[in-house]
């Protein structure tokens, strides 16, 4: 089968791997039908070239067809349209009971980095596969695997309070999940801080307030618009060091920051002593899909949100490596590439 492989830093081939097959009783194969390239992809993209992943398969934001089961397997069948959820775990403990895959007791691997290939083995099925419900598209299916529960998980982590003041910091894909979801919540304003004009234009259409961090200082802006107070909800969804102080400058006395942005930089730091008299509530960690569905679903249903607009660009699996180059140089416009795996 044909799959997107990482062979080092910003090299990423289309290469033929051996075919997927049912990983384990419990586990299911699936036929890729669409897939999407995520933010964090970008991370093993960048380098440093990380030696023991080379070779490996990209991505997990996908979706497909179940073509085969394992005999412990109850909650799908071969033929089933499915989301692959991109955190799993053992489907058994009591964690992944309560819809907590990303706090799998018995699971170290969390994040299933197997999604950019013509098919997928997915461990523990019943845990980790959505049947697509009616009136929910691909697309809409594809952003339920990991980055519209990802910028969720940040909303509902930044407890946000109808008339609160609200700072989304990184208005990339999961950043403007969170924008979309922030509204949900009945803020009075919601400020999206970024340095990519389109990315800016978007969350504006959206109701947000942009701030251009490439041309103002973000955290005085946020506070000259806030009477000097901050925001009570700040989402952080990028991931680095320098957004992450951002997050921390924006947010108000007693507020509450929720990271969603995945960091891979060891070294990060923060001012204890600065943040010591905030007062301050600080959230942060891995996303489990499965614990949003519930509630994403019937906004995506009844047409309360509609987050497949991130789809700038539509591309064959052929034209995979060619995508990452794209949404890594944030040109012609990008927010989120999808790739079709037919072709």
């Amino acid at each position: 089968m044909r799959a997107l492989v990482y062979r080092g830093h910003k090299r990423i081939e289309l290469e033929n791997v051996p075919d997927a097959r049912v990983p384990a009783p419990d586990g299911a194969l699936v036929r890729t039908t669409s897939f999407a390239i995520c933010g964090s992809d970008l991370h093993g993209y960048h380098g440093p070239v990380n030696e023991e992943r080379i070779g490996s398969t990209m991505g997990h934001e996908a979706i497909g067809e179940v073509v085969e089961v394992g005999p412990e397997v109850r909650s799908v069948r071969p033929g089933d349209h499915v989301a692959v959820s991109a955190v799993v775990g053992c489907g058994r403990c009591e964690n992944c009971q309560a819809l907590l895959t990303a706090r799998c007791a018995n699971s170290e691997t969390r994040v299933l980095n197997l999604g950019q290939a013509e098919a997928i083995a997915v461990p523990a099925a019943d845990s980790s596969l959505l049947p697509i419900p009616d009136g929910v598209t691909d697309e809409q299916a594809v952003l339920l695997t990991d980055i519209l529960p990802t910028g969720y998980k940040g909303v509902r982590g930044a407890g946000i309070q109808p008339g609160g003041t609200v700072a989304v910091v990184g208005a990339g894909p999961v950043g403007q999940m969170a924008l979309e979801t922030s509204f949900l919540f009945g803020p009075s304003k919601v400020f999206a801080i970024d340095q990519v004009g389109h990315r800016l234009e978007e969350a504006e259409r959206l109701g947000a307030i942009p701030i251009d961090a490439s041309q103002v200082d973000p955290v005085e802006a946020v506070l000259d618009q806030t009477g000097g107070k901050g925001c009570q909800h700040v989402i952080e969804a990028a991931g680095p060091q320098a957004t992450v102080r951002i997050a921390f400058g924006v947010l108000a006395h007693g507020g509450t920051l929720s990271q969603v942005g995945a960091t891979t930089d060891p070294e990060m730091t923060v001012n204890l002593m600065a943040l010591f008299g905030k007062d301050l509530t600080y959230r942060v960690g891995l996303v489990s899909p499965q614990y949003a569905w519930p509630e994403l679903v019937p906004l995506l249903q009844e047409g309360k949100i509609h987050p497949e607009r991130v789809f700038t660009h539509h591309l064959p699996m052929s034209d995979g490596p060619r995508g990452y180059e794209i949404f890594d140089k944030r040109d012609d416009g990008v927010i989120k590439v999808m790739l079709d795996p037919t072709r």
